[in-house]
């Protein structure tokens, strides 16, 4: 059967290294008509738990852990009763976000949540962070990529905990091996496919970001 994606658009800011910026974020919702995942619920709760429109949540799956991503998703959780699921290695960020309550459960590269009889497929894709990840859905020939890649390139990798060479890694060797109409679905921003960013890998790695 096919999923029903839903994206909400949120904004706020971004708080890294002693600067902030505004930012846009994308809120995927992903299910069926009685239960969903929320990917990313950014900035605000009440219009996200709206857009649930009262099925399940059964969990929230964060992309990463910096804090655009994850400022909210304390207080979405306790609206909605569900899971926190985070990467490891971004739990540093988190802390320095939520000292007091760490994620539900750690996510790890290969686990595996099925919604409507569809499986949704962790990668993990380091480099705008080390436990950034992106979630695969072979089934609908989709996949959400955090700020891992964008229409036009690679997430920032100039802040602390980020390293350009290991970005350029994980799209080269996790993103742009998917068939080519793989539709990526961005933490910010418009979405793209992958045959149409995978051309431009070399451009990317000669201007360095």
């Amino acid at each position: 059967m096919s999923l029903a994606i839903d994206r909400v658009v949120t904004s706020g800011t971004f708080s890294l290294d002693g600067g902030t910026w505004d930012v846009d974020n994308n809120v995927w919702i992903v299910g069926d008509d009685k239960e969903c995942f929320v990917i990313d619920p950014a900035h605000n709760p009440g219009a996200i738990s709206e857009a649930v429109k009262g099925r399940t949540v059964r969990a929230i799956l964060l992309t990463h852990g910096h804090d655009d991503h994850i400022r909210s998703a304390v207080e979405f959780r306790d609206l909605v009763s569900a899971p926190i699921y985070l990467h490891k290695d971004d739990w540093m960020l988190w802390r320095d976000v939520h000292p007091d309550a760490d994620p539900d459960q750690a996510i790890a590269d290969g686990d595996e949540f099925v919604v409507g009889g569809v499986a949704i497929k962790v990668l993990h894709t380091p480099g705008h962070s080390p436990g950034s990840v992106s979630f695969h859905v072979p089934g609908e020939g989709t996949i959400f990529s955090g700020d891992t890649l964008f229409q036009g390139g690679p997430g920032a990798t100039g802040r602390s905990y980020s390293d350009f060479p290991t970005i350029i890694e994980s799209i080269r060797t996790r993103l742009l091996t998917l068939p080519p109409e793989t539709v990526v679905r961005t933490g910010h921003g418009d979405t793209t496919t992958v045959g149409e960013e995978a051309p431009h890998l070399d451009e990317w790695i000669a201007r360095g970001h």
